[in-house]
């Protein structure tokens, strides 16, 4: 028996087991920089998906890293990786979309960031109707938003892809500037801060003949704190209507120079108002 244990304890020390993964201690789990992702299929990302099945590519700008997380279905945080939308969007098959694009361009713009948390929320092929205050979509909006913050951190933005279901009708596409405001203000009221950055994307395509209309509601929002970012001329799949893998890590990084401006210009406000105190 001795004899055993004494070559069990030699295996041991020749072949020592594999470190423990890399992932980002307590501390710094808590003090996350959450950022909400909602909106339709675009935002839920179809980049790859052709004939309903992703083709698994997933670029050097989208890969995973131990101190990017996401929130799953079942509100628990886990490292984020592509498709971040594969159990929130079940009804369609999900690929490579601009989440883990902008995190990682976050992360390697600004070193100090820490950890970035993930909220996934988007579902394809949903009106801004369907996102009203009460509706299903909505409530489980804030819930998962709310949900987030339990372990800590805070809310660093909202991103919000929506608006190629709103130009099949002229009426909803008339409509859309008064139920886009009214969305953000409801959301902001809900999470009790007026001050939380959006960034929206201006649509590069849309379901009907009525695109232009949305198009102009978003390019002329004028509403605090809110920046658009136009996907307008990036590659679209076959389809006409989804953005290419290509497309989302551009995007991805075009959200991600929107978010740091927007931190950036933020930070300037409170310094010149620290300085201005007598």
């Amino acid at each position: 028996m001795l004899a055993l244990l004494s070559l069990l304890l030699v295996a041991s020390a020749r072949f020592p087991q594999a470190p423990e993964p890399n992932v980002p201690d307590r501390f710094h789990i808590l003090k996350k920089n959450i950022f909400i992702l909602a909106g339709q299929s675009n935002m839920a990302g179809r980049g790859g998906v052709l004939d309903d099945k992703w083709d698994g590519i997933v670029p050097l700008e989208c890969q995973p890293n131990p101190s990017i997380l996401r929130l799953s279905s079942k509100l628990r945080w886990e490292e984020a990786h592509e498709p971040l939308h594969f159990d929130i969007d079940v009804n369609k098959t999900c690929g490579v979309g601009p989440g883990m694009a902008f995190a990682n361009s976050v992360r390697n713009a600004d070193s100090s960031i820490g950890v970035v948390g993930l909220v996934p929320c988007a579902i394809g092929g949903t009106n801004i109707s369907e996102w009203t205050k009460g509706s299903l979509l909505y409530n489980e909006l804030v819930m998962r938003t709310k949900a987030s913050l339990v372990e800590g951190g805070r809310i660093r933005g909202f991103l919000w892809y929506q608006g190629e279901s709103d130009t099949l009708s002229q009426v909803d596409a008339e409509a859309y500037r008064g139920n886009l405001v009214k969305f953000f203000t409801d959301l902001r009221d809900d999470l009790l801060s007026r001050r939380i950055p959006i960034i929206q994307v201006a649509i590069a395509s849309g379901q009907g003949p009525f695109i232009e209309t949305v198009r102009k509601a978003q390019l002329g929002l004028d509403m605090p704190h809110v920046s658009t970012v136009d996907a307008k001329g990036l590659p679209l799949e076959p389809d006409h209507l989804h953005l290419t893998t290509e497309a989302q890590v551009q995007l991805g990084r075009m959200l991600a120079e929107a978010f740091l401006h927007t931190s950036q210009s933020s930070m300037a406000l409170v310094s010149n108002a620290a300085s201005s105190r007598p």
